[in-house]
Formats: structure tokens, C-alpha cells, sequence
């Protein structure tokens, strides 16, 4: 499971789309939610940490449509909301009533959302750089690196190489760890003519969770790193205040990508929250 060839995953079909993910070990369920940027999936973010939660629990590699090999429908509605729905939907297809969640950025205010408009499904929610309030930094400038080169991926002379490096090497502190390998593998999965055309409408509008945030129920660990140039450290700090039951976990020479930077620390602390009451 620690390979990085991607093994065959499978598909069902929920609020009208056909969505894929992989399915490991056996046990109470942990879904994996992966973020936004170009390339993403639910493998490709969290190959690495597989092998860890699935020893302990059934873990659930989810790919968000318009993402790996799930559906690419055009958003018209706001993107949390429509992803908390076919995140509920995906559920009650799979059987599973309620489950652990660890969602980086985008996913991981997916999750968050969920937990507002679906409070049921979620038991405990690990968040890794998920910037889900709109605020200034004291410790970035705005708008974020990060984020800036994913808006611009797609726009002018479209996908190329050389973006995916910058995009990739905004997400980590340690750039070693963007191999040729993993930018062609990123960038093939987004140089996609299907992702291509749905680039052209334009990103979905997403929800600032600033108030919805005290009506989340789930203990909650926040995770981030303290370089990240993707999601401000101190929107997380923000976040830990609005949160009923949260605690936070913050990484030294790391960026966006906790759980691939300290991967061995980031299992280890995650198994220690889901694990204890």
C-alpha cells in the first residue's frame, strides 16, 4: 500500500455523480479528503499514510468531484455546500452512518461544512491547513503564494510543467521532496481536456465558515505547518478559538502539506486523536 503506483479504486454513484475512491483495512471508517490544487486526488495526497490508518481502521481515500477519477460537473452552487451534500450522500450509498475525518485544505473545509449542515456523520475531524475564514495574516502576505499559483494555473498558456513545479514547491517547506516524478504525475493528472474546459467557468465561490464554526460539535484537531504559504498559520490559530473542541498541533519547518512532510509524526499524532477520548 505504500507503493506509489495507484491500485484500482471503485466507484459508486451519489447526487448524480459517478465518484471514486480507494478503499483499505477494515474497521470504524476514517475518510481522507485531499485538497484543491491542480492534480489532486485522494491517493496521490495520502499514498503515504495509508499503510498507517489502515492497520487501525477501514480508511477511505474519497476523490471530490471535478478531482481524480470522479465526476467533473461544473459547480454552480457554493462549493462547500455542494461538497457537504455529495459528502452526506457519498456516505449513505457506502453504508457508513458516521466516521473520522482528515481533510487537507480544501478537504479539509469540506469536512468542516459537513459537520455543520450534516453534524451526524461526523465523529472526530483532523484538518491540515484548511483556511476556512477570510482574514488578513500578520504572518503571510495576502493573497497567499499557494493559492496564487493555483488560480493562475489554468489561465494564459494553460497547465505546464514548470507551473506545476512552483505550485508543488509553494506547498512545502522542504522542496526536495518535489520530485520529477511527482510534478509529471501532478501535472498529467491536470492536463486533462475535460479539466481543461471546466477551468474556463471560473473557480466555484466558497464559504467563509467564520460563524458556522461555533455550530461544529466534533472534536476537532487543527493541523498546520508553520511555514505554509497556502493557509496562513494564524487563520488556523483563529479557527481554534471558534471551534467548541479543538486543539492544535503546529509543525516546524513545514508548509501546506503536513501529513507528507512529517508523515511518520502526522500518523502518529492523528492515531493518537482518534484513539483517545
Amino acid at each position: 500500500m505504500t507503493t506509489d503506483k495507484e491500485p484500482d479504486g471503485k466507484y459508486v454513484k451519489a447526487k448524480d455523480l459517478k465518484l471514486h475512491y480507494h478503499d483499505f483495512g477494515s474497521g470504524y471508517p476514517v475518510i481522507c479528503i485531499h485538497g484543491a490544487g491542480p492534480g489532486a486526488s485522494g491517493w496521490s495526497n495520502f499514498k503515504g499514510n495509508v499503510h498507517a490508518f489502515a492497520q487501525h481502521y477501514r480508511t477511505v481515500l474519497f476523490d471530490m468531484p471535478q478531482f481524480g477519477k470522479s465526476d467533473k460537473p461544473v459547480i454552480k452552487d457554493q462549493r462547500l455546500s455542494f461538497l457537504a451534500d455529495v459528502l452526506d450522500s457519498f456516505m449513505a450509498v457506502m453504508g457508513i452512518e458516521r466516521a473520522h475525518f482528515i481533510g487537507n485544505s480544501m478537504g479539509g473545509q469540506a469536512a468542516l461544512k459537513l459537520a455543520v449542515d450534516h453534524p451526524s456523520r461526523v465523529d472526530k475531524l483532523v484538518v491540515i491547513g484548511s483556511g476556512v475564514i477570510r482574514a488578513g495574516s500578520i504572518f503571510q502576505p495576502m493573497p497567499l503564494e499557494g493559492i496564487r499559483n493555483i488560480a493562475n494555473y489554468y489561465k494564459d498558456d494553460g497547465p505546464t510543467m514548470a507551473k506545476m513545479r512552483q505550485l508543488l514547491e509553494s506547498l512545502v517547506c522542504n522542496k526536495s521532496l518535489i520530485t520529477d516524478d511527482l510534478v509529471e504525475e501532478r501535472f498529467e493528472a491536470s492536463n486533462d481536456p475535460e479539466l481543461i474546459a471546466l477551468a474556463k467557468h471560473g473557480a466555484p465561490g466558497t464559504e467563509d465558515l467564520y460563524f458556522d464554526l461555533l455550530k461544529v460539535k466534533a472534536k476537532t484537531l487543527v493541523v498546520w505547518g508553520q511555514d505554509d504559504r497556502a493557509g496562513a498559520l494564524d487563520v488556523g490559530l483563529f479557527m481554534l478559538r471558534r471551534l467548541a473542541d479543538a486543539r492544535m498541533h503546529i509543525f516546524p519547518r513545514c508548509g501546506h502539506w503536513a501529513h507528507v512532510e512529517h508523515r511518520d509524526e502526522f500518523n502518529q499524532v492523528v492515531l493518537n486523536f482518534f484513539q483517545n477520548p
